[in-house]
């Protein structure tokens, strides 16, 4: 392969043959990649690009016409890699036109906020732990735990409908408490 010029590698490549894909790879990217770095510094995007070129050379390779680039395959492949860089730059230039959301500005809470939620909180844990265990057990599971009915029911080993009367029991019963 190596005595063959790149438009007889890319017509060969257009039959299919996977080595003329290995030897016009091997011979023209460091060429290529060289050239794209010269329009464009993020390695990442010249890699995508060299890798969108190569796809398409081997897609396209049949419709080669020498007379677009004076036939030159050196040329052609050049015009793909030129018009994939380009292709590229437009897609990160649409995304970064789309509009962000702003963030919420985040404003500390006031002081009598936080003292009024430690109070709660400490109210509510006094209240919890008064109850007495077979319902603090069905809340924390339903509550905290965020289960149905259903898997509280499975998890504790008891009817559903007991676990229904349970936590209807500490709700009112945290109520009370909580008043």
């Amino acid at each position: 392969m190596a005595d063959l010029d790149e438009a007889e590698l890319v017509r060969r490549v257009a039959r299919g043959d996977r080595a003329a894909f290995d030897a016009l790879y091997r011979r023209t990217s460091p060429w290529l990649a060289t050239r794209l770095r010269r329009r464009c510094s993020d390695d990442d995007l010249v890699a995508d690009v060299l890798q969108d070129t190569y796809l398409a050379v081997w897609r396209a390779a049949g419709s080669f016409a020498g007379s677009v680039t004076d036939g030159s395959a050196v040329g052609w492949l050049w015009t793909i890699a030129a018009n994939r860089l380009v292709d590229a730059f437009r897609r990160r230039a649409r995304q970064e036109r789309v509009p962000s959301v702003a963030p919420v500005e985040k404003t500390a809470p006031a002081a009598e906020d936080e003292v009024m939620a430690t109070r709660v909180d400490q109210d509510l844990e006094q209240a919890l732990l008064r109850l007495p265990p077979e319902l603090r057990q069905v809340l924390q599971a339903m509550v905290l735990d965020d289960l149905s009915v259903r898997q509280t029911a499975v998890l504790l080993s008891m009817p559903e409908g007991t676990v229904k009367t349970r936590a209807r029991r500490a709700r009112i019963a945290l109520r009370e408490a909580l008043s």
